[in-house]
């Protein structure tokens, strides 16, 4: 859905395009919408949200996600969804958070650091976005993640002093499959393209930077793309392209969970899966920006910023791949990057 279609529809959205009551009530939502970005966002990651689980529960005809809608005490909440020990999706959760309240020292310090103007004294802040990762029970069938967020400063009159948006996705397969990989850049890089030609090349070389495990020397797959700070233009451009961005998830991945569902798989197999996972869990613990900054935000909640975690994963020590095997082949290509769309 395009964000002019996304606009036109505002006004007619009714709580059936929902997973559960909008944080903000929705009939004050859909006004304030019309004017004020934040919660125009806010109504975005909801109807997201209710589309990826609309697509995801196809797969999963005996089970349900579990809707979960939590306030945060400090100000703000969200809706957390998670499905555990599927048939086809071991662990799958899409998650949306509406946060506000006043920054705390180590916010202002981190953002000071990437270079963010911030004065000294009462520093509002509003932070919205959607957050899911998908982790399939058949190891043929790679892992996926997604974010995407808005973040603004206020004064005490309301009146906005700083914003941005960030986001990205990667893929994380255990089996590399060229097909696979080069469908989903390419899916990524035509939605790109839609809004600036220069957007793929820039946010691809960003993404491989940043998802990057620099104590193993290892991707933590084979990327996708990664922006923060995103002011180019104005806030109606950068919306346009988040928006581009968020209905483009599904097309780049259930092609791939389509063509693997069925391969046949064994121990060996599950092992190695497990042994990538926690290379998934290291990264998220020790790197991921959106971990950091919910762990440094009072009253975040816990279990929705971990439920990115597998459900299984696996540790070895020393673990060495056989050489000439596929899972060899699979750690040589996360020691290394390469470009999908024109390999």
């Amino acid at each position: 859905m395009p964000s002019q279609e996304f606009n036109e529809r505002i006004s007619s959205f009714t709580a059936s395009d929902f997973r559960a009551d909008t944080i903000t009530p929705l009939d004050e939502l859909k006004e304030l919408a019309q004017s004020k970005m934040k919660y125009k966002m806010e109504l975005f990651v909801a109807h997201l949200q209710h589309k990826v689980l609309s697509q995801l529960e196809k797969y999963e005809p005996e089970k349900k996600f579990l809707t979960d809608r939590w306030q945060r005490e400090q100000g703000g909440g969200g809706i957390t969804c998670i499905l555990q020990d599927g048939k086809v999706f071991e662990k799958a959760g899409v998650n949306i958070s509406v946060v506000h309240g006043s920054m705390n020292p180590q916010q202002i310090q981190s953002m000071r650091a990437r270079g963010k103007e911030i004065v000294d004294g009462e520093n509002n802040f509003f932070a919205t976005g959607i957050s899911s990762v998908i982790h399939p029970r058949n190891p043929y069938i790679p892992t996926t993640h997604f974010n995407y967020r808005y973040f603004e400063l206020f004064d005490n009159e309301g009146n906005t002093t700083l914003w941005w948006f960030g986001g990205g996705t990667d893929l994380t397969p255990y089996y590399i499959n060229e097909e696979d990989c080069k469908h989903f850049h390419q899916t990524q890089k035509e939605a790109c393209d839609q809004h600036n030609k220069e957007y793929y090349p820039k946010f691809k070389k960003w993404a491989d930077d940043y998802f990057f495990i620099k104590f193993r020397g290892e991707h933590r797959g084979v990327g996708g793309t990664f922006f923060d700070d995103l002011d180019d233009g104005t806030m109606e451009d950068c919306f346009s392209f988040l928006t581009t961005c968020g209905y483009a998830i599904m097309p780049s991945y259930l092609p791939t969970v389509d063509k693997h569902i069925d391969d046949e798989y064994g121990e060996k197999q599950l092992q190695w899966q497990y042994l990538r996972r926690g290379r998934y869990v290291e990264f998220n613990l020790v790197y991921d920006r959106g971990t950091k900054f919910g762990l440094y935000t009072p009253g975040s909640r816990i279990e929705s910023i971990l439920m990115s975690l597998p459900l299984q994963a696996r540790w070895e020590y020393m673990n060495e791949p056989e050489p000439g095997s596929e899972e060899e082949k699979t750690l040589k290509e996360v020691k290394t990057t390469r470009d999908w769309v024109n390999s």
